[in-house]
């Protein structure tokens, strides 16, 4: 099941690929780096009680099963999760790719290593390169706010493009299937100097994510989000050109006349 998730498996439904197969898969690995795994146990563990979750509770299970069968210090149990990862992934896929088992590690950064700011957050700049980190640094910037801001302001930075998109995505404040960011729908301009650093960025995957967190801050702070792109719609870069009209896809859909005057300034540019 290792491999292009959707490709391969189109007509499985997502939860499925979180079971008993997963418990094998990571089990596996897990007892080559930590021969005293007891991993048949944890494979039925998972096996008893996943049939009749759903997708998060599934991936919940999983996490605390880690939990009981890695009954270690948490960094510890971190670098065992950390050294079966493998390869960061060469291509512009998210979790639900090649990544795609890797889910229950970070959520179990997430769940348990709140108090381990440093363990943690260099585990998720590990996962996030071949999986996501956009939901386990959730918890971290509500806790830690200025120091996570400090820190994604170096990952926009970063040569990975995944760190780099995890940087905006892990930001925004509507981001879908997590909690909402409440600091920064009251006030989103810590997030700015971010995108600063991105909006020249020629990954589509990394453009996809600013476009969308921009679309998340017009929904709250139009004026803050529509004053941004203002600014940038004086930039004739095209990879900045194309994060203005995707940010403003909805606008445009509602027929808003000044989003239309930007985009009609961009295209004359």
């Amino acid at each position: 099941m290792v491999g292009d998730l959707r490709k391969d498996n189109k007509s499985t439904k997502l939860k499925d690929f979180y079971g008993k197969e997963l418990a094998i898969l990571l089990a596996g690995k897990i007892s080559k780096v930590y021969p005293s795994f007891q991993r048949q146990d944890f494979i039925n563990s998972v096996d008893k009680r996943v049939n009749d979750l759903e997708l998060k509770d599934r991936i919940k299970l999983i996490t605390e099963n880690l939990y009981e069968y890695l009954p270690l210090r948490y960094p510890d149990v971190v670098n065992i999760l950390i050294n079966i990862l493998g390869p960061p992934n060469p291509n512009e896929t998210g979790m639900f790719r090649e990544g795609y088992w890797i889910m229950p590690i970070s959520f179990y950064v997430e769940t348990y290593g709140l108090d381990n700011f440093e363990t943690s957050t260099n585990a998720i700049y590990q996962i996030t390169q071949r999986s996501t980190g956009e939901y386990a640094v959730r918890p971290f910037i509500v806790k830690y706010s200025n120091k996570m801001l400090a820190l994604m302001l170096k990952w926009s930075c970063d040569s990975n493009v995944h760190v780099r998109r995890l940087s905006s995505e892990g930001l925004r404040p509507r981001l879908p299937w997590a909690k909402k960011l409440d600091q920064f729908i009251l006030d989103p301009k810590p997030i700015l100097p971010i995108l600063e650093n991105l909006k020249y960025d020629k990954s589509l995957f990394v453009k996809k994510s600013v476009a969308n967190n921009i679309n998340d801050i017009l929904k709250d702070n139009y004026d803050i989000g529509i004053k941004l792109l203002k600014k940038w719609s004086e930039s004739q870069d095209v990879n900045t050109q194309w994060i203005i009209k995707h940010s403003l896809r909805n606008e445009l859909k509602r027929g808003n006349k000044e989003a239309m005057e930007i985009v009609k300034t961009i295209t004359k540019a």
